[in-house]
């Protein structure tokens, strides 16, 4: 989701998601999970004499499990999803109180270990090195069956292949986080460093702007938010995706160990749940429009824009293993040759499993 303040440009995200982020929040009530209380008889009852009052059943109300989820620093189309579950009750309908909040990926990535936060958005690229350091987060869905993070130049600048890059000026916010794993990988695909490009930093996310202004070559970015925007401006543009190098995790749903422990079911109904949203807007993507409006009203003010980035967040939902699982599906595979990656660029301290950092139990039935 997407899940940083680099992601997005309603988004950016998401900058994201990737990145709901979210300005819906639920009045914060009742404790969490499990509890129940009688409530009161009906007025038939409480009518009836005194021996069929006493027999009389009463009925339980269960108290909802409260979750709360952190999205990503800034709300956007790229959480319909989450706000679709919330407007249409399917959290409610499962038991559950969502509040939404919007962090940071470092910071969300902490309070989701520390259980400050339920459920986040974290990609592979922050979780592999987390559990490395002994954060106790998991990954439990996936929302981006593709990585989102990319390169992205105008189609004029001639730059087709990572090879292309060779000697160009590439604007990036800076030399951390899972856009510059990705420029790495990318590079390294065609046996280049960044040695071999010329790194101009854009700390304030404006690396879009200069691919159009032509101050670099091309830049990384998201592929839901940059070159949209670069389209919608009148420039083609030309995109260079990770996934054919190695299968990096995209954004998707977390949670710490202990969290897991103790709200199991609440999670799993939360992941379901979310899952129903995405299925009704990759089919029906006006409903996740007008979800994303409801929820943040000022980006009815660009809504064609909004409507093409949500077409391109929807596009990289699904990957390979989400076309035969089922969105939100795990690609494990992918998991497994993505450590060795990071390890390989120094970002992984102490050993990793998938075990330790990815769990499938979550996930509905057949995903």
């Amino acid at each position: 989701m997407p899940t940083q303040p680099e992601v997005l440009v309603s988004m950016s995200r998401s900058r994201v998601i990737l990145a709901g982020l979210l300005v819906a929040s639920l009045a914060a009530a009742c404790s969490s999970g499990g509890a129940s209380s009688v409530v009161p008889s009906s007025s038939a009852s409480a009518s009836a004499s005194p021996s069929a009052a006493v027999s009389a059943s009463p009925e339980p109300s269960v108290t909802p499990t409260k979750l709360t989820v952190g999205l990503g620093y800034i709300p956007s189309v790229q959480f319909a999803q989450f706000y679709l579950a919330q407007q249409q009750g399917y959290y409610a309908d499962a038991g559950l109180q969502v509040e939404f909040q919007n962090k940071v990926d470092p910071d969300l990535i902490r309070l989701v270990g520390q259980g400050t936060i339920d459920v986040g958005i974290g990609d592979g690229t922050s979780i592999i090195p987390a559990v490395s350091q002994a954060i106790p987060v998991q990954y439990v869905a996936t929302i981006y069956g593709q990585f989102p993070n990319i390169v992205f130049a105008k189609a004029s600048s001639g730059i087709k292949t990572a090879a292309d890059l060779r000697g160009k000026k590439i604007g990036t916010p800076g030399r951390y986080g899972s856009s510059w794993v990705m420029l790495q990988a990318l590079l390294g695909s065609a046996g280049l460093t960044t040695s071999d490009v010329e790194i101009v930093e854009y700390p304030d996310y404006t690396q879009g702007a200069a691919v159009a202004q032509g101050a670099v070559d091309a830049a990384t970015g998201f592929v839901n938010n940059e070159p949209v925007q670069l389209e919608l401006n009148g420039d083609p543009a030309v995109i260079l995706h990770v996934d054919g190098v190695v299968a990096l995790p995209g954004p998707g749903l977390i949670a710490g160990q202990a969290t897991i422990e103790a709200k199991h079911d609440a999670i799993a109904a939360f992941v379901a749940a979310t899952l129903r949203a995405m299925e009704e807007i990759k089919a029906t993507p006006k409903v996740g429009l007008d979800a994303a409006i409801a929820a943040v009203p000022e980006l009815a003010a660009t809504r064609a824009t909004q409507a093409a980035i949500l077409d391109a967040t929807i596009a990289s939902w699904t990957g390979p293993v989400q076309t035969s699982g089922g969105l939100g599906a795990i690609d494990l595979a992918g998991w497994e040759a993505s450590i060795p990656v990071l390890s390989g660029m120094g970002l992984v301290p102490n050993p990793v499993t998938v075990d330790a950092v990815v769990r499938t139990d979550l996930l509905p039935p057949g995903h």
